[in-house]
């Protein structure tokens, strides 16, 4: 994924400014509080671009028997553990369509050879 353009970066930059704010007030200077807090924002939003874990695991499992535990991208058997759902379009999230099984080391080549690291 590529970096922010400087218009994006001059954008985003005065929200993440205000966000901190807005949770330091907030935990009314309570350092665990707004440690918790701060998690909770972070997970929210990884939640919103990744989906939860649960649906994660339900798609894994469908990927699972839609490709025979069979890797996407060589023609090796996966591993019961350790599979990974393989985003194609990674702004298109985590969906049926858009999504792979594959071993850990078949993902890192791929994202390698899409320059990903």
């Amino acid at each position: 994924m590529p970096a922010l353009p400087k218009e994006e970066l001059a954008k985003v930059t005065p929200i993440l400014d205000k966000l901190r704010l807005d949770l330091v007030e907030a935990s009314g200077g309570n350092k665990e509080i707004l440690f918790s807090m701060k998690r909770y924002v972070a997970i929210r939003l990884q939640y919103d671009e990744r989906g939860k874990p649960a649906q994660r695991r339900k798609l894994h499992e469908l990927k699972w028997k839609t490709q025979k535990g069979i890797c996407a991208l060589c023609p090796n058997e996966l591993p019961i553990r350790g599979a990974e759902l393989d985003r194609l379009i990674a702004t298109e999230g985590y969906t049926e369509a858009n999504t792979r099984l594959v071993h850990h080391e078949c993902h890192r080549k791929a994202q390698e050879a899409k320059r990903f690291t």
